[in-house]
């Protein structure tokens, strides 16, 4: 049974109340922020609620052929956040959520469900659980305690954000619990094989190309045993890729042989650089830790930050400026 009783009673009353629902995706929304938050969409439209997303960045295009049907996510800086009952915001709520926390007033209820650690972010109801494996795990939790219908679309979106959060169930966060959730979608009717097909293997030949490019440019850091490789515009452009497509190359770069931890730095954007952190049970490093230093965060083993600057290739390879 969830130790989350209290919660998931206290979400199930105030949803019942709630005429108007705002969700909130974090930023460049993966594949267990999406699916956690259009399950609880899909189970607010068929409560009869009026449900809205939003997000500082827009829906991921590529996982439209799990889904059917593209989404609208809203920009927080267009609505007018006064007029909902209930704000929701599911998976790492402190990449998003928090810019905007001080517009809500008093008398909205606010909702925080996630799986990272560290979580600051203050609201009227927390769910926050590190030892599940995603929040689509914690979403899945709360709908079977509130005995709320799991339809097969609702149970493909769930089994999608777990299966990302636990790179098809083999990230240590995996637990039996998680096995035993993933079952029964399965058993909902969850699209596993479109879910795999279309995260894990099935991939353009621009993604196995700018993969390639970050296993071409990787260093080994022999002070510390780190891999470490960085994408330019010029890189994902050449290779005909987007921004989505690399987040690949960065359990490649981990797989390397006595290497420890694995850096991936992708410029997103003109003055901004992406970095992915992965580590291993042999490693030992906690990666967490690292990102949390440049303002990050994530877990001991896959974590995230962005910085501020540009990487700029040089006749001795590329740095930082």
């Amino acid at each position: 049974m969830s130790h989350f009783v209290s919660e998931f009673r206290n979400l199930k009353y105030v949803i019942r109340k709630s005429k108007r629902v705002l969700l909130f995706a974090h930023n460049r929304p993966d594949p267990d922020s999406v699916g956690a938050t259009l399950a609880l969409k899909e189970m607010l439209l068929a409560h009869g609620k009026e449900t809205d997303i939003a997000c500082y960045h827009p829906y991921p295009e590529y996982l439209q052929p799990i889904i059917g049907t593209p989404e609208s996510f809203l920009h927080p800086d267009t609505i007018d956040i006064r007029t909902y009952d209930t704000i929701i915001a599911a998976d790492s709520v402190d990449r998003g959520f928090h810019l905007f926390r001080d517009q809500i007033s008093e008398d909205q209820i606010t909702v925080v469900i996630d799986h990272h650690p560290d979580i600051e972010v203050k609201a009227d109801i927390s769910i926050l659980d590190t030892g599940s494996s995603s929040a689509s795990e914690l979403i899945y939790d709360f709908f079977v305690s509130a005995e709320y219908v799991i339809t097969p679309k609702i149970a493909t979106l769930l089994l999608m954000g777990i299966l990302f959060d636990t790179g098809n169930f083999q990230h240590p966060s995996t637990s039996a619990k998680t096995l035993e959730a993933g079952s029964d979608l399965i058993r909902k009717g969850a699209r596993m094989k479109k879910i795999v097909e279309t995260i894990f293997t099935n991939r353009n030949l621009s993604t196995l190309k700018v993969w390639g490019r970050a296993l071409l440019k990787a260093k080994i850091i022999p002070e510390n045993d780190m891999i470490v490789s960085a994408l330019t515009e010029k890189d994902i452009e050449e290779c005909g890729a987007s921004s989505d497509e690399v987040n690949g190359a960065i359990p490649l770069l981990n797989s390397a042989s006595h290497a420890k931890f694995a850096v991936l730095l992708v410029q997103k954007d003109a003055d901004t650089i992406r970095a992915s952190l992965r580590s291993n049970e042999e490693g030992n490093v906690d990666v967490a830790r690292l990102a949390k230093q440049f303002g990050g965060g994530g877990h001991a083993m896959a974590s995230g930050f962005e910085i501020k600057g540009r990487i700029i290739e040089t006749e001795f390879g590329w740095q930082i400026a």
